[in-house]
């Protein structure tokens, strides 16, 4: 799996509809564990709430 760039309102809908799993110990997504980015169009620093981002990127764990 390449990154995968969504907004907000699809990863609501991607753990609605079970594609992303909270385990308890990570997310998984197909059979694969997978981080969750938020991405921000300011520095986080000034943020007040930093999981209120637009855009999340999804990449494989460990991948680099």
């Amino acid at each position: 799996m390449e990154e995968l760039i969504v907004s907000k309102e699809e990863l609501i809908v991607m753990f609605e509809d079970e594609k992303i799993i909270d385990s308890g110990k990570g997310w998984i997504m197909g059979e694969k564990e997978v981080e969750i980015i938020a991405l921000h169009e300011i520095d986080p620093k000034f943020l007040q709430d930093i999981t209120n981002a637009k855009f999340y990127k999804i990449t494989v764990k460990g991948k680099k």
